[in-house]
């Protein structure tokens, strides 16, 4: 897992892996996840980061919890 956080936009980008984009599932208004043709997840973006991430319900969520808590995130479960 690959984190990028981009302050101007307060989001988040964790890249799981480099598979060919095919569509996005909006979770939430903060939380959207990529997917593969054949349904692999890519990667998850986050929005309004600086105020914390639910990570419930993500793929890969205790990886994520982890990765974030890292990089100082604020994280809900």
């Amino acid at each position: 897992m690959k984190y990028k956080y981009d302050k101007t936009a307060d989001a988040a980008y964790i890249l799981i892996n480099d598979l060919p984009h095919a569509y996005s599932k909006e979770i939430d208004d903060t939380r959207i996840v990529d997917y593969t043709k054949d349904g692999t997840v890519i990667g998850i973006e986050l929005l309004y980061v600086s105020k914390g991430v639910d990570v419930s319900g993500l793929p890969y969520e205790s990886e994520l919890g982890k990765l974030l808590a890292r990089h100082h995130v604020k994280v809900f479960a």
